[in-house]
C-alpha cells in the first residue's frame, strides 16, 4: 500500500512544525507548504491535510483528501512550468495566513502571474483541516517572469521572496 492510500490515524500521523505557532515554526510551515507544492505531486501535497480537509480555493469548495488530489491533478495539467512563492501574513495559536503569488503558462504558451491569500487552519498533529483560498490572475509577458529557477528543486534559499521582489 503506498503512502499516500494508508489509512490515516491522527494520533501516529504528525507532520511538523505543530501548532500553536511561533513566528519562526509559522514562517517554516509556510517554506515547507511552499516546497511541497512546487512539486507539482498532488499525492504528497495532499499528505499534509487531514482526510477530511475541508476547502475554498476560487470557486471551487473541496471535502476531503481524494478531491484535493482530483483537483490538485486538474491544477497542473492546465498550469504547465508553476512556480509558487509564499510569505508568511499573520499567524496565532493553530491559523496562518498567507499571501502568494505563482506564474505559470497554459498550453498556448500565454503566461500569467497569479496572486493570494490564504488562511490555513490546523490539527494537533500539524496537518491542515482548512484552506480558504483567494485568488486573482494576471496576464504576464514571459519576460515580465520574476521566478526563476530551476524547476526540479525548490526555490533557493537567495531567491528573492514576494516583498524582495515588490509583490
Amino acid at each position: 500500500m503506498s503512502e499516500s492510500t494508508m489509512p490515516e490515524n491522527t494520533m501516529s500521523v504528525s507532520r511538523p512544525p505543530l501548532p500553536p505557532f511561533t513566528r519562526e515554526t509559522a514562517i517554516q510551515k509556510v517554506r515547507i507548504a511552499e516546497d511541497g507544492w512546487n512539486t507539482c505531486d498532488a499525492e504528497r501535497v495532499a499528505l499534509a491535510y487531514t482526510e477530511d480537509s475541508y476547502w475554498r480555493n476560487r470557486a471551487e469548495f473541496l471535502l476531503g483528501r481524494p478531491a484535493i488530489i482530483d483537483f490538485l491533478k486538474r491544477k497542473w495539467v492546465r498550469e504547465l512550468d508553476y512556480r509558487l512563492i509564499k510569505e508568511l501574513w499573520a499567524f496565532e495559536g493553530n491559523r496562518i495566513g498567507v499571501r502568494f503569488a505563482y506564474e505559470f503558462h497554459d498550453d498556448s504558451r500565454n503566461w500569467f502571474r497569479a496572486y493570494g491569500n490564504e488562511n490555513w487552519e490546523f490539527e494537533d498533529n500539524g496537518l491542515m483541516r482548512l484552506r480558504y483560498a483567494s485568488i486573482n490572475d494576471l496576464p504576464i509577458k514571459e519576460s515580465e517572469r520574476k521566478f526563476h529557477w530551476d524547476r526540479s528543486s525548490p526555490r533557493p534559499a537567495d531567491h528573492p521572496g514576494l516583498t524582495n521582489l515588490g509583490l
